[in-house]
């Protein structure tokens, strides 16, 4: 089962280096144009103002990540 982590009780740097892994992953996608780290991390964190994205941690895979509130659903219905 996710957790949700409240955002806001991070240390501003540890929200900003897991903003900043997340949009750097692997196989992360913003099409044809190409936007900076620093201006993914920043839509990152309105998204997560916005409560459009989560930082959520998984219990399985004692891992953090950010989903989105529609992934965060599917995961829940899926238990």
């Amino acid at each position: 089962m996710p957790i949700i982590v409240p955002w806001k009780d991070l240390p501003a740097d540890t929200l900003h280096n897991l903003i900043e892994e997340f949009v750097t992953r692997d196989g992360t996608d913003y099409g044809d144009t190409e936007i900076s780290t620093a201006t993914k991390v920043e839509q990152v964190r309105e998204q997560l103002k916005k409560e459009q994205v989560f930082v959520v941690f998984d219990e399985t895979t004692e891992s953090v990540s950010v989903l989105s509130k529609e992934q965060l659903a599917e995961i829940e219905n899926s238990l």
